[in-house]
């Protein structure tokens, strides 16, 4: 069984920052790509950064040079550095990754989401 874990949101004032942590646990093999996307509210959910096990990442244009990916091999752990943070950034923010457990093949997990509310 495989569980990721999202901490690090809140509420925060406008042009503030945040570091969101996402950690995974389970018979855990493989972690392949990572990546952090969010939900606003009557919206669908976008991918926001990716980071592949060998650290190239990709963001969505509206966070690039705001936000900041990366990944701790060793912890199985993505973060999501968030800089001049801005209203629109409100949304649920969920991490997933591509993960290769013993038994079985590469599967796509995600965690549950944590809240970022960013006060104008």
């Amino acid at each position: 069984q495989v569980q990721l874990v999202e901490s690090g949101g809140g509420l925060v004032q406008a042009g503030g920052s945040l570091r969101l942590s996402c950690a995974a646990s389970g018979n855990i093999l493989v972690i392949n790509s990572m990546s952090w996307h969010r939900q606003a509210p009557g919206k669908q959910r976008e991918l926001v950064a990716t980071t592949s096990s060998y650290g190239r990442t990709n963001y969505l244009d509206s966070v690039e040079g705001r936000f900041t990916i990366s990944r701790d091999n060793a912890l199985n752990t993505v973060y999501l550095q968030m800089n001049s943070l801005k209203p629109e950034d409100t949304a649920i923010y969920y991490c997933a990754a591509g993960i290769r457990v013993v038994g079985d093949t590469t599967r796509t997990y995600w965690g549950r989401g944590t809240q970022v509310t960013v006060a104008s």
